[in-house]
């Protein structure tokens, strides 16, 4: 069974939705920079990514494992639900719990609240139902479209409307809490079978057992991505961590969507076809040219957009975000390019290829993070993301090499 034409209306489908939701995040974004300070989205970065961090730390790989399965994954859906409440449980009472060592840090007091209010997401998270990956399995990309623009607008309408009311970015924090609970309801009223308080410790052995490696790579990616803000807001302060943030979505934002689109479609197809090697290859070399060319000329163009163009954007205030934006638009292409691998050894199960990949940008990032950054400030920080990213290249030559070598 041939499987490009449902790739075809998956990557259409998923384009429609990011292309729609980046619309909307980009209209946010400018509206709430003239209502909101550079501070502000700083701090709320910050939890942000405190969030993140326990997300990916904890993370047990529960949809990748069901994604992967040539089999019916109804058994797992309630050993799956177990550990995902068990799992957000955890994160919540660690935000709650680590919350003066964060602020005393970052050394924003504001933070609390923040971090606070924001452990109540991962706790409402955790009871989403696991077959909800099942829109994605069964590459039903219409149904998953209409289902994630709704908690996406949800959660839009909420950070918005409470903004203008509260004009405090406090707002997000709330817009987070109502997705997650509108996310929540939908997975119980469309998908089945519902779980069940059912734990089976064999079942869970197995997720756990394959995940481990995708909890190596999530740490090792979130840090790669994230640790560039982190030492911003540790060594430059609050504003300079909203300029950089603002920087890295406006330059990196529309080249990631698009490896972003095709790679969760094609990863649920590699792994039906994963058993044919040949299949397989030319199936890779066809997402390859479909993402480098839309990334190639996304990435010539906002290179060159003048400075005053986002200038007008954003407002005078957001004057220093031009400075990081050339460099990033460079790392957003190579990182959208080197992306499509991760899909690719994800889907023959090789977890562990993906941790080493992305464990090359950590090590990098940590290397050079600090030096370019009190050096240079926000522009080394850029400049250490772009090296940790261009020196992962060899690395996932090879293990392509290794898989397709007969």
């Amino acid at each position: 069974m041939g499987y490009s034409k449902q790739a075809f209306i998956g990557i259409s489908w998923m384009s429609a939705f990011r292309g729609i939701s980046r619309v909307i995040a980009i209209g946010r974004s400018v509206l709430l920079a003239r209502i909101l300070t550079p501070a502000q989205f700083g701090v709320f970065g910050i939890a942000s990514i405190m969030l993140s961090f326990l997300e990916i730390l904890t993370e047990t790989g529960i949809n990748i494992f069901l994604i992967q399965q040539k089999e019916n994954i109804d058994k797992f859906v309630s050993s799956a639900w177990i550990v995902s409440i068990l799992r957000g449980i955890l994160i919540s009472l660690t935000i709650i719990i680590t919350a003066p060592i964060v602020v005393n840090f970052f050394n924003m007091q504001d933070l609390y609240r923040f971090l606070y209010l924001i452990s109540v997401v991962p706790l409402i998270r955790g009871f989403i139902n696991p077959s909800i990956v099942k829109y994605q399995k069964d590459l039903e990309f219409r149904k998953e479209f209409w289902l994630r623009i709704s908690v996406y607008l949800f959660d839009s309408a909420t950070s918005v409307i409470l903004a203008l009311i509260l004009t405090d970015a406090i707002s997000f924090v709330w817009g987070l809490i109502a997705g997650a609970i509108l996310e929540v309801i939908l997975s119980f009223v469309l998908f089945s079978p519902l779980p069940l308080l059912k734990f089976e410790l064999n079942l869970v052995k197995q997720i756990v057992n394959k995940g481990k490696w995708v909890t190596a790579y999530g740490i090792f990616n979130y840090i790669a991505q994230q640790g560039d803000t982190i030492a911003i807001g540790k060594l430059l302060g609050a504003a300079p961590t909203g300029i950089y943030q603002m920087g890295y979505r406006l330059s990196t934002l529309p080249i990631s969507e698009v490896s972003d689109v095709v790679n969760r479609v094609v990863f649920p197809v590699y792994s039906k076809i994963s058993d044919d090697k040949h299949r397989l290859l030319r199936a890779f070399k066809r997402t390859l040219v479909t993402i480098s060319l839309p990334v190639s000329i996304l990435s010539i163009v906002i290179f060159f957009l003048p400075k005053e163009f986002f200038d007008l954007l954003l407002g005078p205030k957001w004057a220093e975000v031009t400075s990081v934006i050339k460099i990033l638009v460079i790392y957003g292409m190579f990182r959208a390019i080197s992306g499509v691998s991760s899909s690719l050894f994800l889907s023959l199960g090789k977890q562990n290829f993906v941790a080493g990949m992305t464990f090359i940008r950590f090590f990098v990032l940590a290397a050079t993070i600090v030096p370019l950054t009190s050096t240079y400030g926000i522009i080394g920080s850029s400049l250490s993301a772009l090296l940790s990213v261009l020196l992962e290249l060899p690395l996932i030559g090879y293990f392509i090499l290794k898989i397709f070598k007969s």
